[in-house]
C-alpha cells in the first residue's frame, strides 16, 4: 500500500490527472478565463472525488460488482447535487458562471476513474488522501490557466486591476486571445509538454 506521501506526490505531479493522464480536460479548458472560477472548480472537484473515493471505499464489500458503476455514479452524483446547492445558495454569481460544468462533474473521468481504480481496493483514510491529492493536481492546473489568462486577457487577478493605469496610456493593450478558448489550448499544452520535460511522466503512476 503506498504512503500518503506518495499518493500525493504521484497524483499532484508525476501522474497528475491533466497534465499526464489527460482527463478533465474541457473544465479545464471552460472555466479558466479567471482564476476565480477555476480555482472554485478545482475546489468543487476535491470535494466530491475525496468524498466519493470515502463513500465507495466504505461500501465497496457490499457492492455487487455488476451493478459497481452504478452505485459510483448515484454516489458521485449525490455529492455534486450536494456541492452545486450550496454554490447557488451561497455563491450564486459563481454559480451562474459555473454554468453546467459544476453538473459535468458526474461525467468527469477523474472522479469516476479514482472510485474505480482505487477507492474500490483500498481502506477510506488511504482513498480520501487520494482524492485530495487528484482534485488538488486538476486544481493547481486550472488556477494556473486562470491566473495567465486573466492577468494578460484582462489586466487582473481576482477581479482587481494589476496593471497600472500608465501602461495603457503608453500603448499596452490587452491580450484578448487570452479570453478565448484556443488561450487555454495553447496554455494546456505548454504544461503538459513542460511537465513531461521534467520527468512527470517517468513518475510512479496511480
Amino acid at each position: 500500500m503506498k504512503s500518503i506521501s506518495k499518493i500525493l506526490k504521484s497524483s499532484t505531479w508525476s501522474s497528475n490527472p491533466i497534465a499526464y493522464q489527460i482527463l478533465g480536460v474541457c473544465s479545464a479548458l471552460a472555466v479558466t478565463v479567471q482564476l476565480s472560477t477555476g480555482l472554485v472548480m478545482g475546489i468543487a472537484l476535491t470535494l466530491v472525488v475525496a468524498g466519493s473515493n470515502v463513500a465507495i471505499s466504505l461500501l465497496r464489500n457490499m457492492i455487487p460488482h455488476k451493478i459497481r458503476i452504478i452505485i459510483e455514479l448515484v454516489v458521485i452524483s449525490t455529492l455534486v447535487i450536494i456541492v452545486d446547492q450550496i454554490l447557488q445558495a451561497y455563491l450564486f454569481e459563481m454559480s451562474k458562471q459555473l454554468s453546467v460544468f459544476v453538473g459535468l462533474i458526474i461525467t468527469n473521468c477523474i472522479v469516476m476513474g479514482r472510485a474505480e481504480a482505487f477507492a474500490m481496493s483500498n481502506g477510506p483514510w488511504m482513498s480520501f488522501w487520494d482524492g485530495i491529492g487528484n482534485g488538488f493536481g486538476y486544481a493547481w492546473v486550472l488556477v494556473l490557466i486562470g491566473t495567465i489568462r486573466e492577468i494578460f486577457g484582462s489586466g487582473s487577478i481576482l477581479g482587481f486591476k494589476i496593471i497600472p493605469q500608465i501602461c495603457y496610456d503608453l500603448g499596452y493593450v490587452n491580450n484578448g486571445l487570452m479570453v478565448l478558448p484556443p488561450a487555454a489550448f495553447v496554455l494546456l499544452g505548454v504544461i503538459i509538454w513542460v511537465s513531461k520535460s521534467l520527468g512527470g511522466s517517468q513518475g510512479e503512476g496511480n
